[in-house]
This record gives C-alpha cells, structure tokens and sequence, in this order.
C-alpha cells in the first residue's frame, strides 16, 4: 500500500509567486479590508466592491505562475497517495500538476448561485452584476467568507485520518477551523511544517514530539521535506 501523505497549504505557498496575504499589509488585502471584501455583511452592502475585488484577483492569476514549491508537491505523487488540503483560492496546484487538490476556502476561478449553494460553474473571467445562475439568481463568488461554514472540511478530515504524513507550508496555523485539521491525524502520524516563521498553535503543540520543523521559504525548504518523506518511505 502506498504511503498516505496529506498535505496543508496556506497562502504562503502561493506568495513566492506573486500572490500577496492579507498579512502582507497589516491585515490589508491590496489594500481592502477583510470585512469589505471577504464577508457576507460585504456583499449585501455593497456587490460592486465585492464582484471588482474578486475580478482583479482572477486576472492577476492569469499573470501568476506556480513556483518550485508546488512543482515539489507534484513530485510526491510519483511514490505516494498525495492529498492536497489548501486554504488558497488559486489554481497554483492544479496548473503544477497534482491531482487531488481540496479547497476550503473555494475557488477563485468558479462561481455559484446565490438560491442553490451546489450551482457551481466554472468562471475564469469577470463576473458582473446580472450574472445570472439558471435558475435566474445573481452569480457569486465561489470563496467561503468569513462566518460562513467550510463545506470541503469534512472531506479533509476523511483524508486526514488515513495520513501517515502531514505536510504543513506556507501556513500561520492560526485560521480555524483548517488549523485544527491536524489533531485528527492518527497518533504515528510524522507532521512535517515548512515555514519562514512557523507558529505552533495549540494543536501543533500537543504534537510536538512528532513535528519536524524547516525553517524557510517553500521554494527551498519543500524541495527538503519532500526528500525527507521520500526516504521514510522507502
């Protein structure tokens, strides 16, 4: 049986090619604030903020690329059962090459209904106000706000529970409820966080003894996890 990897990104995989956070400016995302653009409070308040944010957003990736680190992600697939598990909207994975990619957070590059939540189309251009689903409703973004709830969570708990390794990059650790995806991972379970400036939140921290820490950017320090996790497989 193939080793079980699960893999955890966060936004900082997806920096190093030219993606920015909302941490990248004091909690600003190019320059909006999260309760302006990211909530469901924002979108009934104001839809033309909300739909021109998220079409920026879709052309900037059309100009982005994926960077060494998600090119290393694809490499784990050639000896292992490889499960994505990522709280970026983007397609950075998918356009690298791996296969089994999970999105809490959504989809930058799909839309859906705003009478029925399981209309989902794929979009990779602008959408407009009078966007309409077939059932004549208004198109939203395909993104889990926040206060929303994390329909992929499930999934990735089932995956979860089956890893023999976790992989943590780019990832403060800190937004729940993805951060607490690791305390279902089975007791010998190996947790593997590569990170310029990890944090070890609560359940990182009962973990301990098994984390194994590199310490860096994702585009040198996966390259090293990865080889790690090839040679406890073997």
């Amino acid at each position: 049986m193939k080793t079980k990897i699960c893999v955890l990104t966060g936004a900082g995989i997806s920096a190093e090619s030219g993606i920015k956070t909302f941490r990248d400016e004091g909690g600003l995302w190019e320059g909006h604030r999260v309760e302006d653009v990211a909530t469901p409070e924002a979108w009934d308040a104001n839809q033309d903020v909300v739909l021109n944010f998220y079409n920026e957003r879709r052309r900037q990736l059309k100009n982005v690329l994926p960077n060494a680190g998600h090119e290393q992600l694809v490499r784990l697939e050639s000896f292992a059962d490889t499960v994505i598990i990522t709280q970026n909207v983007d397609n950075l994975h998918e356009r690298a090459g791996s296969s089994q990619v999970i999105h809490l957070h959504g989809e930058l590059n799909k839309v859906r209904s705003t009478r029925n939540s399981s209309l989902i189309y794929d979009w990779p251009g602008d959408l407009n106000k009078n966007d309409l689903c077939e059932l004549g409703a208004q198109l939203r973004p395909h993104i889990v706000w926040f206060g929303e709830a994390v329909p992929m969570l499930e999934k990735a708990i089932l995956e979860i529970v089956e890893a023999d390794f976790i992989l943590i990059i780019g990832t403060s650790m800190q937004v729940y409820p993805a951060a607490s995806l690791t305390s279902y991972a089975p007791d010998e379970a190996k947790i593997l966080y590569v990170d310029p400036r990890p944090q070890i939140n609560y359940e990182l921290k009962r973990q301990i003894e098994r984390v194994k820490i590199f310490e860096g950017p994702g585009s040198v320090k996966v390259k090293e996890a990865v080889d790690y996790i090839q040679t406890a497989s073997k």
